[in-house]
């Protein structure tokens, strides 16, 4: 009998996402023997707090193991991103979920690697004929800017900010970007109930990030 795909699933922040993976999990709907990790297990409060954005750094939005947001440098998590990559490598995963939607340069896996800001990326691609105007809901204020930077300058992008982990500003978020023709929900902490909400609030179609993930991860079990 084949066995269950054996996928490392990692979060920038710490595991277990008990707030992201069973929800992909459940969308998959196939037998997977998932083993969490993440960049920031078993640092320190202090450690932590040092790896807040530097000058000039760009900035991620996460989730902690009880359920706490921190703000962290794109830069750093990537170093740390990697050195978990190169030491999952050796412990025979058939293939490895990025549980974020930042882009980091020059990251690398031996493994199968599921990167998801690409496969979000290429979804929203996909729509492009129909869609001229896009909405973006961000975690941060500060990645709206930074978002506006690398955006496709061929399409209009409205960005807006909600966190997921300590924002109450959903609804609002929704209304800045309801006339846009697609809005993306692109952070892997968006849930379904969000994207439900924002879709009503809209009455457009809303991407989430997690379930075309989790499409992605179908693929391959």
């Amino acid at each position: 009998m084949p066995h269950a795909p054996r996928i490392a699933f990692v979060t920038i922040g710490q595991a277990p996402r008990i707030d992201l993976t069973p929800e992909i999990l459940a969308r998959v709907g196939s037998k997977i023997d998932a083993v969490e990790f993440g960049a920031l297990d078993d640092l320190t409060a202090a450690e932590v707090a040092a790896m807040a954005p530097r000058a000039g750094e760009a900035s991620l939005c996460t989730r902690m193991r009880d359920g706490s947001e921190v703000v962290i440098g794109k830069d750093q998590t990537r170093d740390r991103l990697q050195a978990l990559f190169d030491r999952l490598d050796g412990e025979g995963f058939d293939a490895i979920t990025l549980l974020c939607t930042g882009h980091f340069d020059h990251l690398g896996s031996k493994t199968l690697l599921i990167e998801s800001q690409r496969v979000v990326d290429a979804t929203v691609d996909a729509f492009s004929l129909g869609c001229q105007n896009l909405g973006v809901i961000l975690p941060l204020e500060r990645q709206v800017q930074e978002f506006h930077v690398h955006s496709d300058a061929d399409r209009k992008v409205k960005a807006t900010h909600y966190s997921p982990y300590s924002g109450d500003r959903l609804a609002a978020a929704a209304r800045e970007v309801a006339d846009c023709d697609l809005i993306v929900m692109h952070c892997m902490g968006y849930s379904e109930a969000m994207r439900a909400e924002a879709a009503a609030v809209t009455n457009k179609p809303v991407l989430l990030a997690r379930r075309i993930v989790a499409g992605a991860v179908q693929q391959i079990v």
